[in-house]
C-alpha cells in the first residue's frame, strides 16, 4: 500500500496555517491535508467533461449548490453542442428550480483592454439577470490572474451525489473538442497555425467523495475574503448598473463531507501569490505555494517515469539553474524555476525517463511568441543536457495535419501520483496566480490516466471510444499493453512520432501512419531578440509572486 505521508504534503508542509482546507470535518479529529475514499474519473478532452457537467447540473434541485470559478467564461458555450445547452440556459434552469448558483470569475486590471474582459463581464451579467451571484474578482497581483477552473455541486437531500470538477478547462468556447481533434464548432481563433477551428486537447477530473468538501472550501475562502473585489469606485458603479455582484452575500452553512465513494486518496494543491504587506488574502496572508511544494516532493520520489502534458513548460536562464547544482535536503527545487526539480532527479536517478507533451506553437505572435519559445527552449535544453536519451518532447497534430493546442495540465509520476489542475509548469503558476490542482495518490488512476492518454495520442481508440462513466474499458487499455512499462511507453511514443515525422518528410505519400505524435522541433529566438524576450518572460509572461524572503533563499 502506498504511504500518503511519503508522497503528499502535511498541513505544515503546505505552509499556509490560515487556510481551512486542511481542517478536520469532525470536531476533535486531527487536521489532515488529504482525504481518502474518493472516486476519481478523468474526462479526456472538453466534450466529455461538458457532457458530464450538463448531466449533473440538469439533475440539481431546490436547496442544491452549483458554485464555479473561471479564468475565462462564455455564457453562450453549448455544453452538449445542442441549442438549449448554453451555460447561461443550463444554469438559468437550475436557478429556476431553486438551486444556489454562484461564480467567481477573474477580472484583469486591464479590464477594458482585452483579456476577454467583455465575455467574462457578459457571463456575470447574463447569470445575474437570472438570479445568480457572479463576482468579477480582481484581487490579484498587477498582471496576475485568478486561473482556477472548477465547479462544485452539492445536494441538500443526498450528499452521495455530490461532485466536483477540477482541471484546466474553462467554461469557454474552443474547449469542446474530442479525441478526433477537429476543433470546437464554437471556435475562438488562436494563431494562424491552428486554423479557423483550433484543435484542443485538455483534461478535467470528476471527483466524488470527501474531497468535494475541500473544493467547496476553496470556493468559500475566496468568496468570504473581506477585501473588496475591486478598489476602483467607477468599476463598482458600472458593475451595479450591469447587475454584476460587487458585495457578495453570505454563504449558507457548510455541510459535512460527502460519504466515501471510492479508493483514491486526493490532496488539493493551490497557489496564491503574496500580495504585499496589509494586502494579503485573509485565508493566505503570505500566499500559498503548495503546488510547487507538492510537485517537488513527488518528483523527488520518481525512479522510472515522469509524464507531463502542459500548455507551457518553461525555465529561466539564471546563474542558479546550472547542471550539478546541489540537491536540497528539503526536496525543494533549488533555483528560480520549476525545472530544477526534474533536473535534479534526472541526475540522481539514471534509469528515470521524462516525457513531455506541449503545443507545437505558442498561442501568441511577435515578440511574445519569442519570449515563450525562449522559456521552453531553456527548459528542454537543460533536461536534455543532464539526461541525453532519457528526455523526449512531443507535440500533437490531428489527422489533417493541423497542430493540436495542448492545454492539458497533467503530471504522472511512476504510475503512483498524478495531478490534473489549472497550473502550468512555470513560475507564474507556482507563485503568481491563483491555481487549484488535484493530486491523486492511486496507482490504478495514475496508470489508467497515462495509458488512456497514450491510447489517444497513438491513435488506438475506436472511433466512438472515450471516457464514459466508468473510465477506460479493458479493451481500450489492452490496445496499449505495450505501453504499460516505462521503457515500453517511452519506446512506443518514440516509434509513433518517428513514423509520422518520416511520412511528412517524404512528402506525405501513401497512407498516413496512425497517431497524433510529432517530435517537438527545436525552436529558439534569434540572438538579437533574446534580451527583450528574456525581459518580457521575467516581467510579463512568467513573473515571480513569492515574498522577498523566499526569493532570497530560492525556495517555495
Amino acid at each position: 500500500m502506498t504511504d500518503p505521508a511519503a508522497w503528499l504534503l502535511s498541513p505544515a508542509d503546505r505552509g499556509n496555517p490560515a487556510t481551512r482546507v486542511d481542517s478536520a470535518d469532525v470536531p476533535g479529529e486531527p487536521d489532515r491535508s488529504w482525504t481518502t475514499d474518493n472516486r476519481v474519473l478523468a474526462h479526456i478532452d472538453g466534450a466529455s467533461y461538458f457532457e458530464a457537467l450538463h448531466r449533473v447540473v440538469e439533475a440539481t434541485g431546490p436547496g442544491d449548490l452549483v458554485w464555479f470559478t473561471d479564468w475565462m467564461g462564455d455564457g453562450n458555450l453549448r455544453l452538449t453542442g445542442e441549442p438549449g445547452s448554453e451555460v447561461v440556459e443550463v444554469f438559468g434552469r437550475a436557478l429556476a428550480r431553486g438551486v444556489d448558483v454562484r461564480g467567481l470569475v477573474w477580472r484583469s486590471h486591464t479590464d477594458q483592454a482585452g483579456f476577454f474582459a467583455p465575455s467574462n463581464r457578459h457571463l456575470g451579467e447574463q447569470l445575474g439577470r437570472r438570479g445568480a451571484e457572479v463576482s468579477l474578482d480582481m484581487r490579484v497581483r498587477p498582471g496576475g490572474s485568478h486561473h482556477q477552473k472548477f465547479v462544485v455541486v452539492r445536494h441538500a437531500d443526498d450528499p452521495s451525489r455530490d461532485v466536483a470538477f477540477v482541471g484546466g478547462i474553462d467554461l469557454a468556447r474552443n474547449r469542446r473538442d474530442d479525441q478526433h481533434h477537429a476543433g470546437d464548432p464554437q471556435a475562438r481563433r488562436l494563431t494562424k497555425e491552428y486554423g479557423a477551428r483550433a484543435p484542443w486537447h485538455d483534461v478535467q477530473l470528476e471527483l466524488r467523495g470527501p474531497v468535494v468538501r475541500g473544493v467547496e472550501t476553496t470556493f468559500r475562502e475566496r468568496w468570504e475574503d473581506p477585501a473588496p473585489l475591486t478598489l476602483a469606485p467607477w468599476r463598482r458603479a458600472a458593475d451595479a448598473l450591469r447587475r454584476v455582484e460587487t458585495d457578495p452575500s453570505p454563504l449558507p452553512p457548510q455541510a459535512a463531507a460527502p460519504p466515501p465513494a471510492g479508493d483514491a486518496t486526493v490532496q488539493l494543491l493551490r497557489t496564491y501569490p503574496d500580495l504585499g504587506p496589509g494586502r494579503g488574502y485573509d485565508f493566505a496572508p503570505e500566499g500559498e505555494r503548495s503546488v510547487a511544494r507538492g510537485y517537488s516532493k513527488a518528483i523527488a520520489r520518481a525512479r522510472e517515469l515522469v509524464y507531463i502534458e502542459d500548455q507551457f513548460f518553461w525555465s529561466h536562464d539564471t546563474e542558479h539553474n546550472l547542471p550539478g547544482r546541489r540537491k536540497s535536503s528539503t526536496n525543494e527545487p533549488q533555483g528560480n524555476d520549476v525545472v530544477a526539480a526534474l533536473e535534479q532527479q534526472l541526475e540522481a536517478e539514471r534509469d528515470l525517463r521524462v516525457v513531455i507533451v506541449v503545443p507545437r506553437h505558442p498561442d501568441q505572435d511577435g515578440i511574445n511568441r519569442q519570449a515563450q519559445l525562449l522559456a521552453r527552449h531553456r527548459a528542454l535544453e537543460r533536461l536534455v543536457r543532464v539526461a541525453p536519451g532519457r528526455v523526449a518532447a512531443y507535440c500533437l497534430e490531428n489527422t489533417a495535419g493541423t497542430p493540436v493546442y495542448v492545454h492539458a495540465k497533467v503530471c504522472v509520476v511512476d504510475d503512483t501520483w498524478a495531478t490534473t489542475g489549472s497550473d502550468n509548469f512555470n513560475r507564474r503558476s507556482w507563485t503568481h496566480d491563483s491555481e487549484l490542482t488535484a493530486a491523486v495518490l492511486d496507482p490504478v488512476h495514475a496508470r489508467t490516466l497515462r495509458m488512456r492518454l497514450a491510447a489517444e495520442h497513438l491513435g488506438r481508440l475506436a472511433p466512438d471510444e472515450g471516457v464514459g462513466p466508468d473510465g477506460a474499458d479493458v479493451g481500450e487499455l489492452d490496445r496499449v499493453a505495450d505501453c504499460k512499462t516505462a521503457d515500453g511507453f517511452f519506446e512506443q511514443l518514440s516509434l509513433a512520432a518517428t513514423h509520422l515525422d518520416d511520412w511528412h518528410a517524404a512528402g506525405r505519400v501513401g497512407e498516413r501512419p496512425p497517431g497524433h505524435l510529432r517530435r517537438l522541433p527545436r525552436a529558439e529566438p534569434p540572438a538579437v531578440l533574446r534580451p527583450l524576450a528574456r525581459l518580457l518572460l521575467a516581467t510579463v509572461h512568467d513573473p515571480d509572486g513569492r515574498p522577498a524572503h523566499l526569493r532570497a533563499t530560492e525556495s517555495y
